[in-house]
């Protein structure tokens, strides 16, 4: 049976999988390849695609799951942590962007509702480039990291009530004021269920499905969630997009946000490419090629707008020049939740043919010189800071850092908390490193988080749950969990997410040593060598070899990556260097008793030694320890003698303290 869209599927996913590659060697940003990827197949290009309305249904699941991660990834929480960066910050940038654009626009002869819409799409941003880069850069924590990051939380949200004021742009002379005041009860009573929601009825539900450690469970559940609220939403006259976002808000503010966001992620960024995809199938060359002037001009005001704008916006509130105008540079371009407003203003008449065709030319070249205006702009702004300038300009108020967000730093990451992830954290603890745990039990999480640990819950295999414990800035990640399979998939995703922090994991047998090494785990600690070498450590000591003999050799064991125990010619090497000419002695303690005729002499006078062949290493007295006493020591009653000899000798010497032998 043929199945055009199956036979689709595979055309996009091919042609995208060609176009990624190259663009990957070119360091052009993933959306840009989908967007070509979609100009090329589509039927502008070589009209490879034949099911289009199938496709285009699939990108708008691509939708849903994108606004559905933004609402889990919001964070009232986050929120007030960056709040001024977020509320003030954000707004200045957006309404000034919007005002700047619809007033630009009105004066080349659109409507208000046009004009506006359009100052919408402009001062959006690209969230998805930008923090990659900047993460790439390690430019998060920066002054111009943290106001970047605030003001696209602002943009996110904006999103939402944009989406929902692009209807009356449409039609501002016919607005019934009845369905916009249903539409608003209706949008309190969903915002009350939603708040009803996240904080009593999700959370223990899913806590109860986390218990059952089973995810497809758990990811049926989300998807569950995300589906039925947007549906509801929809079924009820508001968007679906709006639905999906507050789906991913109930879940935002519990644990469980994270652990959600890694397994839903997947499948969003499958969807979401049918997205940019189906957007880039509208886009037609030959407007590009026969309006080349007119697209580079529109390129050139939007980045100029929303450069001085959002430099502008950070500079309001303080902050210095050179964060300014980095921050400036980093929104300088059209964001992919462009894509979906423009989607609905083409539905609802307020773009013609040929403006969205300008948008998506003037979105794609702004989006493809991302990250060389990224990469000019340290030098950019110290070329402009070095110019003769007000100083109050260039300092700012002297507000050198962004507001202050809980990070952790040079931190150890411990994944699993049984009990050596509790030893662990002990250690670090009472040695003053800073830790953050990871542990999938939402009874440990749930328990330890009222004691006070850094625990969070969340499965360490997926991305999205390292970055909530900051893993690009931790110094050791240390897996302490008994699942070997997930283990080398926790390796594996960490090396990925940090080339240099070091990975520390545990295993039971040798043979799996190496392999988790070539995953990209630094150290590997086999449990079956590490038993052998402390039963072997023990049975050493019982044989009076010499502590520091014993150390070089379990030293020399583990530096060798236990290639010693594997080898027997080295074993034997390693095992003939160690003393064992005192096996035949032993250690004992014996108290001196009330009147013995050792009471009072010295140790010289006593003649133990000499009498009985035995060496004194320690007296204790009471809370005093003496160590190597000298002979002219004093011995006294109730003094705990420790005399190192033979058993013989040691069987004459106890026969002088009898009966009281300790």
């Amino acid at each position: 049976m043929d199945i055009p869209l199956l036979a689709d599927i595979a055309k996009i996913f091919g042609l995208s999988i060609a176009v990624l590659l190259i663009c990957a060697r070119l360091r052009i940003p993933t959306v840009v390849g989908l967007l070509l990827t979609g100009v090329l197949c589509g039927p502008h290009g070589l009209g490879m695609i034949k099911a289009l309305h199938d496709v285009e249904m699939m990108a708008e699941v691509g939708v849903v799951l994108l606004l559905f991660t933004i609402g889990l990834e919001f964070s009232l929480a986050k929120l007030v942590r960056i709040k001024e960066l977020v509320l003030l910050g954000g707004f200045l940038q957006v309404t000034g962007t919007i005002l700047v654009v619809a007033a630009i626009v009105s004066m080349l002869g659109f409507a208000p509702g046009p004009s506006m819409f359009f100052g919408f799409l402009v001062a959006l941003s690209s969230t998805a480039i930008v923090l990659r880069l900047m993460q790439e850069k390690a430019q998060m924590q920066t002054p111009h990291g943290q106001s970047i990051l605030g003001i696209m939380i602002f943009q996110d949200i904006a999103v939402v009530p944009m989406m929902l004021v692009t209807p009356f742009l449409a039609g501002t002379d016919s607005v019934d004021t009845v369905v916009v005041l249903l539409n608003l009860g209706k949008g309190v009573l969903v915002l009350l269920a939603v708040f009803l929601l996240a904080q009593w009825g999700v959370p223990h539900l899913l806590f109860q499905i986390a218990r059952t450690r089973n995810n497809q469970l758990f990811i049926l559940c989300v998807l569950f969630l995300c589906i039925s609220v947007a549906w509801v939403t929809s079924s009820i006259g508001l968007s679906l997009a709006l639905g999906a976002f507050l789906a991913g808000l109930i879940i935002s503010e519990s644990e469980y946000a994270s652990h959600a966001v890694g397994h839903i992620l997947p499948f969003q960024q499958v969807f979401t490419s049918f997205f940019f995809v189906s957007i880039g199938m509208l886009f037609d060359v030959n407007f590009l090629l026969h309006n080349p002037f007119i697209v580079f001009t529109a390129v050139a005001a939007v980045i100029v707008i929303k450069l001085v704008v959002g430099g502008a916006a950070i500079a309001a509130l303080g902050y210095p020049l050179r964060t300014a105008l980095l921050t400036g540079i980093g929104l300088a371009q059209v964001g992919e939740f462009a894509f979906i407003l423009s989607a609905n203003g083409v539905s609802f008449g307020l773009m013609s043919p040929q403006g969205y065709q300008l948008f998506l030319a003037v979105s794609l070249v702004t989006m493809a010189l991302t990250p060389l205006m990224m990469g000019l702009g340290p030098t950019i702004a110290n070329k402009i800071t070095s110019m003769q300038l007000p100083e109050r300009l260039k300092a700012g108020r002297g507000k050198q850092e962004a507001t202050p967000v809980q990070h952790y730093k040079n931190h150890i990451v411990i994944i699993g908390f049984g009990v050596c992830g509790r030893n662990l954290a002990w250690a670090a603890r009472l040695s003053g490193i800073p830790y953050v745990i990871l542990d999938v039990n939402p009874d440990t999480v749930r328990r330890e988080r009222q004691l006070g640990e850094p625990i969070f819950f969340g499965d360490a295999t997926q991305e999205p749950v390292l970055e909530q414990v900051d893993i690009h800035d931790a110094r050791v990640v240390a897996i302490a969990v008994n699942d070997p399979v997930a283990a080398r998939r926790m390796v594996e995703v960490i090396r990925q997410a940090s080339s240099h922090v070091y990975i520390i994991t545990r295993t039971r047998y040798l043979n799996e040593l190496q392999p988790i090494r070539n995953l990209g785990a630094d150290d590997v600690i086999a449990e079956e060598f590490e038993t052998s070498i402390e039963i072997f450590t023990r049975v050493l000591n019982k044989y009076l070899v010499p502590q520091d003999e014993i150390d070089r050799f379990t030293v020399e064991v583990r530096s060798h990556g236990y290639q010693v125990l594997r080898s027997l010619a080295e074993e034997k090497a390693t095992l003939s260097d160690l003393s064992l000419s005192l096996s035949d002695m032993e250690i004992g303690a014996y108290r001196i008793p009330e009147k013995s005729t050792l009471d009072g002499v010295t140790l010289e006078e006593s003649g133990i030694r000499r009498l009985f062949g035995v060496t004194i290493l320690v007296i204790r007295r009471g809370s005093l320890t003496l160590s190597n006493p000298p002979s002219s020591t004093t011995l006294q009653s109730q003094d705990v003698l420790v005399v190192f000899g033979e058993p013989e000798q040691l069987a004459k010497f106890s026969n002088l303290l009898k009966p009281s032998v300790a």
